[in-house]
């Protein structure tokens, strides 16, 4: 089923890496929007159906007066999933892949897609059941991340780790109780991170398949973090 996106880099990635798939683009009213005249103009050159009376008017103030009563949309096909045979292929001494294990808000999903993108992930493993969907508003909160980290969606997490495992790839599980902090994990490895579930974290034969674990320790008197921005600060982290 095809997805209705409404975040303009979002719609500049998929015009980037795989035009095609965007079936066109609709209008409505007035959208003082730079990002979105740069993505018209875009759809325009490539040839992509650009529907509707609306204009896109270049707001060269910069102000938001105006814009909240249009509506401009992208009408795209989805992101075909990668195989697992070949998420992990990449042969690099050193690398990070990323396995969510039952990441259940579409919000967290789509900000760890783009944290993952802008580290470098070389891919993404997550399961069928139990998982975000990836939808539209996974898509436009990853702001373009999507087209950017292969993702391979499988039936069981634990398929996913011994692929990674036959790929001479390290499995790093983490956990508010592991013994050790990220900071002492050897980042000269390749590693396949997992973070879990926002409320039960991973699961326990999750656990029990990986090589190590580690915890992110507070500094203050805040103890934990949201999911996203902990995936976001392992990766950064892992990428020193």
């Amino acid at each position: 089923m095809p997805l209705c996106l409404r975040n303009p880099h979002s719609v500049a990635a998929v015009l980037e890496t795989r035009p095609a798939d965007v079936i066109e683009i609709r209008i409505s009213g007035q959208a003082g929007n730079d990002a979105w005249s740069a993505v018209i103009e875009t759809a325009k050159r490539q040839r992509v159906p650009v529907i509707g009376r609306g204009q896109i008017p270049v707001n060269r103030r910069g102000g938001d007066q105006g814009r909240r009563s249009a509506t401009v949309e992208a009408i795209v096909k989805p992101r075909s999933d990668a195989a697992l045979e070949s998420l992990f292929a990449d042969e690099d001494a050193r690398g990070v892949w990323l396995a969510l294990d039952h990441i259940q808000d579409v919000h967290n999903m789509g900000a760890v897609i783009r944290s993952a993108a802008f580290w470098g992930v070389k891919g993404i493993v997550l399961t069928k059941d139990q998982s975000a969907p990836l939808n539209d508003a996974v898509y436009d909160v990853a702001s373009g991340g999507m087209e950017y980290v292969p993702i391979c969606v499988v039936n069981n997490l634990v398929r996913g780790i011994n692929a990674a495992k036959k790929s001479d790839v390290w499995v790093l599980g983490t956990s508010e109780h592991a013994d050790h902090d990220i900071s002492q994990v050897d980042r000269n490895r390749r590693w396949l991170v997992i973070v879990g579930n926002e409320e039960k974290g991973i699961r326990r034969l999750t656990r029990e398949n990986c090589d190590e674990l580690c915890r992110l320790t507070s500094r203050g008197k805040v103890t934990s973090l949201n999911v996203s921005v902990a995936a976001g600060s392992l990766l950064a982290i892992l990428n020193q």
